[in-house]
């Protein structure tokens, strides 16, 4: 029926389109994309509505099993579109809505062997983690690897063995990534936070200062080590400077945790622990 309005009535379907953000719209937009041999828009677009309600198995439709798209779809964009499949945190991992998905595990395997991107295959290992396919993500970020390896396929390694508990393998592979990417500070600061969940607040701390090395000026690696710090030593001042710079940091887990880090010092003034708890969202 779609296909018939796009012959017949093709300027008022394609006005309608273009400014349709409705999950229905957005539908539709994608397989006109795919008749009009746009295959990268299409899988876009499928991917949103896909990330939107995900237990709708929106990928059954005939045209992504088709020959022509698997054959024209970009990795870069395939890519895009599975992230957008997470952009709602909705669990992706449930058995039924893993169901669902299954023609995107399909249409990666064919891409990625047709178009073996590393990053591209890196972001499709997180899509693949997401919906609990952890043997499978581990697998993509080795193929990734056989191409090039790059520090994004470590850091979802990492991802990876940390939602499986694996605080050992986690470190090893942020390590790794850190070879590949020395001067991230990022990188330092995930290394820094799973020391702190270990309860090693001096590498966590050490960690810290060699990405302020970096990056001096980034509020997330200052206040994260004036917490450490605090935690470590009980320090007043450190606590006082994270107080400072909690104000800049988004309401968010994170600082809520940074703080609970810090005022973990039992030597530390009660009246000043509960004025840092005041920053936290709870």
């Amino acid at each position: 029926m779609l296909a018939e309005l796009w012959v017949e009535r093709r300027a008022d379907l394609a006005e309608l389109l273009e400014g349709g953000g409705s999950l229905p719209a957005v539908l539709a937009r994608s397989y006109v994309s795919f008749v009009e041999n746009d295959m990268d828009t299409a899988v876009l677009a499928i991917g949103s509505v896909t990330g939107a309600k995900p237990t709708i198995a929106w990928a059954e439709a005939p045209w992504f099993g088709d020959a022509r798209f698997r054959e024209a779809v970009t990795a870069d964009a395939l890519a895009e579109a599975v992230m957008r499949t997470t952009d709602y945190d909705h669990a992706l991992d449930l058995p039924d809505t893993r169901e669902k998905l299954r023609p995107w595990f399909d249409v990666i395997d064919v891409v990625c062997a047709r178009e073996p991107v590393p990053e591209a295959m890196a972001k499709m290992a997180i899509f693949l983690r997401a919906c609990g396919l952890t043997d499978a993500s581990f697998a993509l970020c080795d193929r990734a690897d056989a191409m090039e390896r790059i520090m994004l396929t470590e850091v979802v390694r990492a991802g990876t063995w940390r939602k499986l508990g694996d605080a050992e393998r986690t470190a090893a592979a942020f390590e790794r990534a850190l070879a590949l990417d020395p001067t991230n500070w990022s990188l330092y600061l995930d290394l820094a936070d799973l020391h702190a969940e270990q309860g090693d607040f001096t590498a966590a701390v050490d960690l810290v200062g060699r990405g302020l090395e970096h990056e001096p000026d980034e509020v997330t690696l200052r206040a994260a080590g004036a917490a450490y710090r605090a935690r470590l030593t009980g320090s007043t001042d450190d606590l006082r400077d994270l107080m400072g710079l909690a104000q800049h940091l988004p309401d968010s887990p994170y600082r809520d945790l940074l703080i609970d880090h810090a005022c973990s010092d039992p030597a530390l003034p009660p009246e000043l622990v509960a004025e840092a708890r005041r920053f936290q969202s709870g």
